[in-house]
């Protein structure tokens, strides 16, 4: 990634001042046309991006802050965004979104090609795996303050809020077995997300708690989507011995999984139980209704909105980590009938 070159770095480079440079950029008449034409070639070098937003620089704010998702077709991404509007639209701050639709490819090229004098901060729920944001870290060295939510890196050091991931997923697992099963799965998210990786530990330390041996074969790892949930289900079922309950990442992918254990005529509950993850509101709406551990999406946007403006406002402000608490909803889809 590109240093973010400043007028300055063009004027030392060439040995003139900053006023000329300046001028130079804005094609002023007391320039010559050599000085411009050198003036240009290093700010293309440099990776120059000029600062259209300099009079809200000169009153300390530009009062937008940036956010990126990976996407905002779910409940719980829209329910999040809901959250932060509430609470920048509250203390006078516009919001500009970019979309990620998880690629990592993409979020990096939305980090190169963002102007960050435009912005006072960046809310970001991360698509890379967590070893993969240098480019967040160089945003943060320039000067602009990043809080991370949900899918956090595990190597930066900015506020951050999270939901509690890991006795998330040791409740869910415990409530299966406390129902009767024994043979229990975990259908995982993206590996290297330090919030995949905290719900499989969850998993985990409920079945050596309850000295269930731990199969490897049994924890999937993939995407996030309904799809995903439905690939790894039938991964499982076509396995040399069957599970008889899954816990899913998220509700997606839980859903995916009641669609395939449907088209084999495998009746959910009574003969292999369901648990996902973030209250979608279609698991209260699915046949049999979906047990799963709620996340407190609108109070996670709004938090996350809260701590960026303190950063924002006070540049020595001390990071922070929020943790809201996981809940359980118990519904059909993981009750022996």
């Amino acid at each position: 990634m590109n240093h973010y070159a400043t007028i300055k770095d063009i004027a030392r480079i060439l040995k003139i001042s900053t006023s000329t440079v300046s001028r130079a950029l804005r094609d002023t008449y007391d320039v010559s046309k050599e000085t411009k034409e050198k003036v240009l070639a290093v700010a293309t070098e440099l990776n120059y991006k000029p600062n259209y937003n300099a009079t809200a620089l000169a009153r300390g704010s530009t009062y937008n802050i940036g956010i990126i998702l990976p996407m905002i077709n779910n409940y719980y991404f829209s329910t999040v965004l809901t959250g932060i509007q509430q609470a920048a639209y509250s203390k006078g701050f516009n919001i500009v979104l970019f979309i990620t639709n998880n690629s990592a490819e993409r979020e990096l090229s939305i980090i190169q090609n963002l102007f960050i004098t435009s912005l006072d901060g960046l809310l970001v729920c991360i698509s890379s795996d967590s070893d993969s944001c240098g480019h967040f870290q160089e945003i943060i060295d320039s000067g602009c303050p990043i809080v991370f939510f949900d899918r956090v890196p595990s190597n930066i050091k900015t506020s951050t809020v999270i939901q509690d991931d890991f006795n998330g997923a040791f409740e869910a697992v415990e409530h299966l077995i406390r129902n009767g099963y024994t043979r229990i799965a975990h259908i995982a998210g993206s590996q290297g997300m330090v919030f995949t990786e905290r719900r499989v530990q969850g998993y985990l330390a409920a079945l050596e708690k309850n000295n269930f041996p731990i199969r490897k074969e049994w924890i999937v790892y993939s995407g996030f989507s309904q799809e995903d949930g439905e690939a790894d289900t039938y991964r499982l079922l076509d396995g040399e011995e069957r599970p008889d309950a899954i816990f899913a990442a998220n509700d997606r992918k839980a859903i995916g999984a009641m669609l395939a254990l449907k088209a084999r005529n495998i009746q959910i509950g009574r003969e292999i139980g369901i648990v996902g993850f973030t209250n979608d509101p279609m698991s209260s709406i699915i046949t049999p209704t979906l047990t799963t551990v709620a996340e407190p999406a609108f109070e996670m946007g709004r938090e996350s909105c809260e701590l960026l403006i303190k950063h924002i406002k006070k540049k020595n402000f001390i990071p922070e980590e929020k943790v809201f608490p996981a809940k359980l909803i118990v519904r059909e889809s993981s009750i022996k009938k």
